[in-house]
C-alpha cells in the first residue's frame, strides 16, 4: 500500500514515520509513506499556496493550483479505482475505525492537509473523493489529523502488526463498541486488586466478564 501526504509543512512527518509500527511498516515493505512539499507546485517565484478569500473575510485560503499539479506528479486523480484521495476538513465526514478499515484494503491512500482558513472549494468538487475531520474541532492545519489517520490504516495492513488477532475486537470495531478492560502482573498492586475471575481459568467465565465489561459509546 502507499499513502501520499501532501503538505506544506513535511518535516512534522519527519520524526513519527520513523518510530514504532509506522517505521515497521515501511522496513518490512508493507507500507510506502510519500511526503509531498505542495509548496514545489506553486507557480511564482514566491511559491505562494495561499491568498485572501474572494469576497473579503479574515484569514487564508489555499490555492487549488499547487494542490492540482502536486495530485498530478502523483498521478492519482478523484474517482480511480484502489485508490482515495481525502482532504483534511474541519467540516468533513467523521473519520472512523470503519473508515480506517475500508481504507486499508486500498493500493493507494492520498491525504491532502488543509490548513489558515479553508481550501479552494474547487478542490473539494474536483480533484478529492472525500473531505475527512477526526473530531469535532479546529486544528491549526490538517498534519496531526493526517497522522492519525495514517496510523489508523497502517497498523491495519495485513503483516504490519505481529499478530493479527490483537486487531481483533477492539475499541470501534463495530460503531459504538469499547474494548473490555485489561490487566497484567502483578495481581495486587498497592490495594487495586485484578478481578478474581481473570485469574479463574475459566474461560467461559472470562468472556462472559468481558462481554459485560464492554460498554459503548452511547452509554
Amino acid at each position: 500500500m502507499k499513502i501520499n501526504i501532501l503538505t506544506l509543512f513535511p518535516n512534522f512527518f519527519a520524526s513519527p514515520l520513523q518510530e514504532s509500527i509506522l517505521k515497521r511498516a515501511q522496513d518490512n515493505d508493507k507500507v510506502e509513506f510519500q511526503i509531498v512539499n505542495i509548496r514545489d507546485f506553486a507557480q511564482d517565484k514566491h511559491h505562494t499556496t495561499d491568498l485572501p478569500p474572494y469576497g473579503g473575510g479574515a484569514g487564508m485560503v489555499m490555492k487549488v493550483e499547487p494542490i492540482d499539479l502536486a495530485l498530478q506528479s502523483l498521478g492519482v486523480e478523484k474517482g480511480q479505482q484502489d485508490s482515495w484521495i481525502v482532504l483534511t476538513s474541519a467540516k468533513g465526514q467523521k473519520f472512523t475505525q470503519q473508515k480506517a478499515r475500508e481504507w486499508q484494503k486500498l493500493k493507494s491512500l492520498t491525504i491532502v492537509c488543509g490548513h489558515y482558513e479553508g481550501v479552494d472549494q474547487r478542490v473539494v468538487d474536483h480533484l478529492v473523493d472525500a473531505e475527512i475531520r477526526i473530531g469535532d474541532y479546529v486544528l491549526t492545519g490538517g498534519e496531526p489529523a493526517a497522522l492519525a489517520m495514517l496510523d489508523a490504516v497502517t497498523r491495519l495492513v495485513p503483516g504490519v502488526v505481529g499478530n493479527d488477532e490483537s486487531l481483533e475486537q477492539e475499541s470501534h470495531d463495530q460503531p459504538g463498541f469499547l474494548a473490555h478492560p485489561q490487566y497484567t502482573r502483578p495481581e495486587k498492586y498497592k490495594d487495586w486488586q485484578v478481578p478474581e475471575v481473570l485469574l479463574s481459568g475459566n474461560h467461559e467465565k472470562i468472556a462472559e466478564w468481558r462481554e459485560k465489561q464492554a460498554r459503548t459509546v452511547n452509554r
